[in-house]
């Protein structure tokens, strides 16, 4: 499976995640398969965002989408995000 994860902080949460609801048709179209939300329990505009994508390159691509950009800077986030790509190559339960 392959994965991107994203750092960055937002003015305000609930606008941001409205933004990211509607920006899902494009998402699901670039390869996105799935995501989680996570921020430390002190500060819920500091997010850590884990994302599940088809492949690798789409989800570069994805990045690189001027769209992108635009809808981000609408939708309230207030820093560069830090963005890393990995591919899973171990799962398990305990």
């Amino acid at each position: 499976m392959s994965y991107m994860f994203i750092k960055h902080k937002v003015k305000d949460y609930s606008a941001w995640k409205t933004a990211f609801d509607e920006f899902i048709d494009t998402r699901r179209a670039s390869g996105e398969k799935g995501f989680q939300i996570m921020h430390p329990e002190d500060d819920s505009n500091n997010l850590h965002l884990l994302f599940e994508w088809d492949n690798l390159d789409n989800a570069r691509a994805f990045m690189a989408n001027p769209i992108l950009k635009e809808t981000m800077e609408k939708a309230g986030v207030v820093e560069p995000p830090h963005v890393s790509f990995f591919e899973e190559h171990d799962r398990g339960t305990i």
